[in-house]
């Protein structure tokens, strides 16, 4: 796992999303940039319990749907024996457990383990498992280990502190066959030097199980994060992964069963009705070796009660759910490019739901227990059988389909690789997580060797073939299924071209957009990816998407909203939208929103959204950036005593999140105290001195201060650390230019325009300098890449008229 470079923001006011991968050991993250994702990149500018012992049960927990508690799984098993027994055999069952002989899979006899100078060492106290290794302070100390996490390919350790945080050990077992490669130990950023001074050491904020995977390996779980005293009392009614997890608070459906609730009781008293497998049939579709439903599936709930831990989302909501709707708990990440790949290949870890929503399986009414037992976790048939039981043997389990040797190869060899035969091994290509998990990609996509070779998108060939290059499998699958065989996802190219600054980008991103078959998680990214080149089509675009039928396209839409800009009416009806997560994003972007804009009678649903939007935040408001989010939020609303204490408070939880220092620098600007705001960031600085936007947002302290050269070598440090970031690249470029260096600041354009050839500020920029040194020619070279570029950029246009003007003159 390699550390990943921090992506484009603008740092005067970062707003961020508090997005948790689910589990410990996920990839390291600049939490400036992988909190900003969601938010900031759209334009923003934004246990306390004793060692040993378990948290405490909850009191009866209610949700949205009724009033129903928890009962716990023992009150199931008697008559639901058969899914009991399955699931006793689940990961599910076992995905967190107390320590002891029974639970711990690894060598802890006194083993050790080097990982970059560190030796931890493994061994036994009594009945008790211990770890002798590097802490808080960097020095070697003793903890005990007080859960088991996960069961396999590799079990995870966590270690209780005083303070109620739960922190995830970054050495883990590998519980394989040693014939596999396994039983072993193993580093989890096995290429990394982490110390304590790391924002992945484990004992920090980035490997803390109450935030980052609590809620997906227990059942009922409360964070219960006193903000005023920085703890956890975190609680749960399940250790593991329960019946009530997917199913919903128990008692009113115990209370049918028993007799005390009426006959006539909906759903039989059940929180959530998973019974997507008897909503119609499948049958035969003729002449084609498929099959469709009798009739459409008339509702997600039971893919989108699985994603609320079968995908890469963040919390919104304190209830722990589940409610049947992703999007009343959680919001799910698009497809942004540091999570998928251009044709949404999973890239980063992004659990399942994701990849599966830009399916054609998705699509036509596939739901997870088609293909998975829902007790088990695991496929209901072995091999291609899974597949066959809606796609033909006789047109699809044949050489003449897959052009590979047949085999009875279950279709992975513990790597995820297999021999070609096996369905997945070409529409469910494997990407290996933590190490040594292989996961497969649910998107079902035929392979696209083409692709890699026009945009570099990965293929299920190289997979197998590494020994051949990209072209020799493109030609190959031509040759076998022709030059049209292109698949259900349509939006490679356009993500593509986004992404690298191509002049047709948004032609292209406006055609996915506007695709009525395009699945609504590429068409929210699409719409998304068209923030970059405002213009009439992205304007269309938001006011399309904001009565969209799918939330996500909505929420996108309502997020894109032009800033200073007069609200359509639309966006204000999304304030009423009955999930959750639309009706916060609707909070959050209408925020402020002056009173001649604000609709009659619509003040009291702003009010309650922005309420909704602020309560999400609480939920996990042991992060930073929740409070940084509080404080934008609260600034724009003219509390600015308010929007301070909450940049104070993410200080005090992480001074090494950059946002909180830009924020509250920017605040005080804001408000007349640019000397305190310069403090502030030289405080954050001193922390983080090569942060990009730190370096930036003080650069431009700077400039108000008259301090140009400070400026300029702060602009020089931060493009140094991030020249992907055209906004630093152009100011950087501007203020060269101001000081009279022309040559520099040429050559800074054309580094940028190297990266990113139709960046409509660097074109304008290079043109305009170019004019002014009376070089006309390559003036009008540039104005014409510009208006190519971005042809409803009013610069654009007035450029070329003052150079037509001149050319005549």
């Amino acid at each position: 796992m390699k550390r990943k470079k921090p992506a484009p923001t603008n740092p005067a006011t970062v707003d961020v999303a508090t997005d948790a991968a689910g589990k410990p050991g996920w990839k390291r993250h600049t939490w400036i940039v992988v909190a900003a994702l969601m938010l900031a990149l759209l334009g923003a500018l934004a246990l306390y319990w004793r060692s040993g012992k378990s948290p405490p049960a909850t009191t009866p927990a209610t949700t949205n749907a009724q009033a129903a508690h928890y009962v716990g799984s023992q009150q199931c098993s008697s008559c639901h024996a058969d899914a009991t027994r399955d699931w006793q055999q689940s990961q599910h069952a076992k995905a967190m457990q107390h320590a002891n002989a029974q639970t711990v899979l690894a060598d802890f006899n006194d083993t050790r383990f080097v990982h970059n100078g560190v030796t931890s060492r493994f061994f036994k106290r009594g009945d008790e498992f211990w770890v002798n290794t590097d802490g808080a302070d960097g020095k070697l100390a003793d903890f005990r280990i007080a859960y088991t996490f996960g069961l396999y390919p590799l079990q995870q350790y966590l270690v209780a502190f005083a303070d109620g945080r739960v922190q995830a050990l970054p050495i883990a077992w590998d519980t394989r066959d040693a014939a596999q490669g396994g039983q072993h130990w193993f580093h989890m950023y096995p290429d990394e030097k982490i110390d304590f001074r790391d924002e992945l050491h484990w004992t920090g904020p980035q490997q803390n199980w109450n935030y980052m995977c609590a809620d997906c390996h227990s059942t009922n779980l409360r964070r219960n994060f006193n903000v005023d005293d920085n703890r956890f009392a975190t609680t749960w009614s399940e250790i593991s992964v329960g019946c009530e997890t997917c199913h919903g608070p128990g008692s009113n459906h115990l209370a049918w069963a028993n007799g005390g609730a009426p006959a006539a009781t909906a759903d039989k008293g059940l929180s959530i009705a998973l019974d997507a497998r008897r909503q119609g049939s499948w049958l035969p579709t003729a002449g084609t070796g498929n099959v469709h439903r009798s009739q459409p599936l008339a509702n997600h709930t039971e893919a989108e009660t699985c994603a609320v831990c079968h995908s890469r989302r963040y919390s919104i909501s304190s209830q722990p759910g589940p409610t049947g709707q992703l999007l009343d708990t959680h919001n799910l990440s698009l497809l942004t490019e540091d999570l998928y790949f251009d044709d949404g290949q999973q890239k980063d870890e992004v659990f399942i739901h994701g990849s599966f929503l830009q399916s054609k399986m998705y699509a036509q009414g596939v739901t997870c227990s088609d293909c998975h037992n829902p007790h088990t976790g695991q496929l209901k048939l072995q091999g291609n059988a899974t597949c066959t039981q809606c796609h033909a043997p006789a047109t699809y389990d044949t050489p003449k389909h897959h052009f590979h040797q047949a085999s009875t190869q279950s279709g992975t060899n513990g790597d995820g690789k297999g021999d070609g035969s096996q369905c997945v091994d070409c529409h469910m290509p494997a990407r290996t997580y933590m190490v040594n998990d292989p996961r497969r990609d649910h998107s079902f996509r035929v392979p696209r060797p083409d692709l890699s070779v026009s945009i570099g998108t990965p293929n299920a060939c190289q997979s197998c073939h590494a020994d051949k290059d990209d072209r020799w499998a493109a030609q190959a699958v031509e040759r076998w299924h022709g030059p049209q065989r292109k698949g259900f996802q349509q939006w490679a190219t356009a993500f593509h071209a986004a992404r690298h600054g191509a002049a047709d980008a948004a032609a292209q991103l406006t055609a996915v957009f506007d695709n009525p078959q395009t699945p609504a998680i590429a068409r929210a990214t699409a719409l998304q990816e068209l923030r970059q080149y405002p213009g009439n089509a992205l304007l269309r675009a938001i006011n399309k998407g904001l009565s969209d039928p799918s939330p996500l396209v909505r929420m996108a839409a309502i997020d894109a909203l032009p800033a200073g800009a007069s609200p359509p009416a639309a966006a204000f009806r999304l304030l009423d939208d009955p999930l959750l997560a639309v009706r916060a994003t609707a909070g959050q972007a209408l925020a402020g929103t002056p009173p001649a804009q604000l609709p009659a009678g619509r003040d009291g649903a702003l009010l309650a959204a922005i309420k909704d939007y602020e309560a999400g935040q609480q939920a996990t408001a042991s992060r930073a950036e929740a409070h940084v989010n509080l404080a934008n939020i609260h600034a724009r609303q003219g509390e600015a005593l308010q929007a301070e204490a909450d940049l104070q408070t993410a200080l005090r939880l992480n001074p090494d999140f950059a946002a909180s220092y830009i924020n509250l620098a920017d605040l005080y600007r804001a408000s007349g105290r640019d000397g305190q705001g310069q403090q502030i960031l030289e405080q954050g600085l001193k922390r983080l001195p090569e942060q990009p936007d730190l370096l930036y947002a003080y650069a431009l302290q700077r400039v108000r201060a008259g301090d140009s050269p400070a400026a300029l070598q702060l602009l020089q440090r931060a493009v140094r650390q991030a020249p992907d970031n055209m906004q630093i690249v152009y100011v950087y470029a501007v203020a060269l230019h101001s000081a009279g260096q022309l040559q520099a600041s040429n050559a800074v354009l054309d580094a940028g325009l190297q990266r990113r050839p139709n960046q409509p500020d660097l074109l304008f920029a290079r043109a305009s300098f170019a004019r002014d040194s009376g070089d006309l020619a390559q003036a009008r070279i540039f104005a014409t890449r510009l208006l190519e570029a971005a042809p409803d950029d009013p610069r654009a246009l007035e450029l070329q008229r003052q150079l037509q003007m001149q050319t005549d003159g």
